[in-house]
């Protein structure tokens, strides 16, 4: 019988978010720089999440840099100031301008063709106020794995103009900035890390600074005890997990590790491990060439029937027909199909 690991500290959201990221990557970004000067508005067309190039969730993000503008999204609207960065797990459409009524913009259309030397500046003239954006989107098909995409908002927005929280945010976004404003050999990796690196820290702040009800993937992440049991989930998804070897790391009785995990994921512990083995087995289907029955086996399945059954009831279709194109598969998310590359 397999011996429970020896329990690991974990701070807050620390260890599991880690972990999640180290399994599932992020991929590749697009960013430009974003010029318009006067009264300016874009539409509210999700355009940004059409440019990625891969089948993962695409994130738009902006940066403003300089200046004051609008964001408006599904009836609501922000005011956004220099410091600003705004990100849409789900390419949310959205508007952004300064003003009321002015000229119409379309940013992507205007993008110069691939491939850029140096980050594209777009500028568009006007009087009065300038504003200045960095904008762009993420790929990371970590938003695919049902448990987080359900706990994460349509829109990602923190201040770091006023918080001393947020200053390291802040420092990273200048280095940004000076690395758009004096182009060096490396610079366009060294701004994708850096926007990786941006993304990481909404996600640790939605998990610090998160709605006061305190339930979904953020919030056990959040939370000592089911951080540390998702933590080594994830870092040890093909150990033979059971309630007792779990509660027996966290500190607690089983049906308090149970009811935690009903409370906080609306799930149970053995549910959790399952499906993080099936969203691991549905990235090494669309990233490996790995037979199947290894795949089925590494998830946890006796035969490559039962993981089919499984497989084909938490995503909406075979295996074999994911592998084949994942852009066209469809995964169910709060009861709305939606396209796994736009989650």
């Amino acid at each position: 019988m397999e011996r429970p690991a020896p329990a690991r500290p974990a701070g807050p959201g620390g260890d599991v978010l880690s972990a999640l990221l180290r399994t599932v990557r992020l991929g590749g970004a697009l960013q430009f720089c974003l010029m318009p000067e006067g009264d300016w508005e874009t539409d509210d067309k999700p355009r940004m999440a059409a440019l990625a190039t891969r089948a993962v969730a695409a994130i738009p993000f902006h940066i403003l840099v300089e200046g004051e503008c609008w964001l408006r999204m599904q009836g609501g609207e922000w005011a956004l100031e220099a410091g600003d960065v705004a990100a849409f797990p789900f390419a949310t459409g959205h508007q952004l301008g300064a003003g009321r009524g002015g000229r119409r913009i379309s940013p992507t259309d205007d993008l110069p063709p691939k491939p850029w030397n140096q980050l594209p500046v777009l500028r568009y003239g006007g009087d009065g106020r300038r504003v200045r954006l960095l904008c762009g989107y993420l790929e990371c098909d970590a938003v695919n794995f049902r448990p987080l995409r359900q706990s994460l908002p349509t829109l990602l927005h923190v201040r770091t103009a006023t918080s001393e929280q947020t200053r390291w945010l802040a420092a990273t976004i200048r280095q940004m900035e000076l690395e758009t404003d004096h182009p060096r050999p490396g610079g366009q990796s060294v701004i994708e890390r850096l926007t990786e690196i941006i993304f990481i820290e909404l996600l640790r702040h939605q998990i610090i600074a998160g709605p006061p009800e305190k339930v979904g993937w953020l919030a056990a992440a959040g939370d000592p005890a089911l951080g540390r049991c998702l933590a080594l989930i994830h870092d040890q998804p093909r150990r033979e997990w059971s309630v007792a070897t779990l509660a027996a790391e966290a500190g607690l009785s089983r049906s308090t590790l149970t009811d935690r995990f009903e409370a906080v994921l609306a799930t149970s512990p053995m549910r959790y491990v399952r499906e993080w083995r099936l969203y691991l087995a549905s990235t090494d289907l669309r990233t490996t060439a790995k037979p199947i029955p290894v795949i089925a086996e590494e998830a946890g399945y006796g035969t490559e029937a039962a993981f089919s059954r499984a497989f084909s009831r938490a995503f909406h279709c075979p295996p074999a027909a994911w592998r084949h194109d994942p852009r066209d598969r469809t995964v169910r998310s709060n009861g709305v199909t939606v396209p796994p590359a736009n989650v």
